[in-house]
């Protein structure tokens, strides 16, 4: 019995620690992402459209903001 005790704290213990790590490098790895991939912001979108020969309104930079928030 004292082994099935020993085995069940072992399996705990295991838990906690993956969780925690799993939790700790999940964390630093988006964190990466999003430092080298930052989320597209107004500037950006304006960039997008005088690349295309387009100067955007600021109704129409508002209206691609407000779609891609949407979908996030």
């Amino acid at each position: 019995m004292q082994e099935f005790w020993k085995s069940l704290l072992t399996f705990i213990l295991g838990g906690v620690v993956g969780a925690v790590l799993g939790w700790y490098f999940t964390r630093r790895a988006i964190e990466k992402q999003l430092k080298e991939n930052p989320p597209v912001n107004e500037k950006m979108i304006r960039a997008m459209f005088m690349q295309m020969g387009r100067k955007p309104s600021e109704a129409q930079i508002k209206s691609v903001m407000k779609n891609m928030n949407q979908y996030k």
